[in-house]
């Protein structure tokens, strides 16, 4: 099988999530996680055309949502582009954010305001309800 570069698969993965996002299956995308900005920001001409060829937007993340749905690790230090077609979708997101943040700072970011987290940004991302359970249950490297 030809070997695909780096950077052609994240324009494929930015393409797609865009389409998704576009057609309303998704409410916001997430680029994958760059270990840098400089990396991610080497992205931004194509996701400018992408965002242009299917009426969507970007929004630059360096401090990504970190809650119970992926493993620490994964989003931890990255940064990422979220991808909306709908600025109350960005506003949303920007607004979990916050009330994480809230929780944390007031020592209540356990037990079922947690899960709440997790949950409303699973819905964000337009996973089924039983999707957000199971990448719960799976995953084994919480914040």
């Amino acid at each position: 099988m030809k070997e695909i570069d780096e950077y052609s698969y994240q324009c494929s993965v930015i393409d797609c999530f865009n389409e998704m996002v576009r057609a309303g299956l998704k409410k916001i995308a997430l680029s994958h996680p760059a270990d840098s900005a400089i990396v991610r920001d080497g992205l931004l001409p194509f996701s400018r055309e992408i965002c242009q060829k299917y009426k969507t937007q970007f929004y630059m993340e360096d401090e990504p949502l970190i809650t119970d749905l992926f493993p620490v690790s994964l989003n931890r230090g990255k940064y990422n582009l979220i991808f909306y077609k709908d600025a109350a979708a960005l506003r949303e997101y920007l607004d979990i954010k916050s009330e994480k943040k809230r929780l944390l700072e007031s020592n209540l970011y356990c037990g079922k305001a947690r899960t709440e987290i997790a949950f409303r940004f699973g819905r964000l991302l337009s996973y089924p309800d039983e999707g957000i359970l199971r990448l719960m249950a799976e995953n084994q490297e919480l914040e």
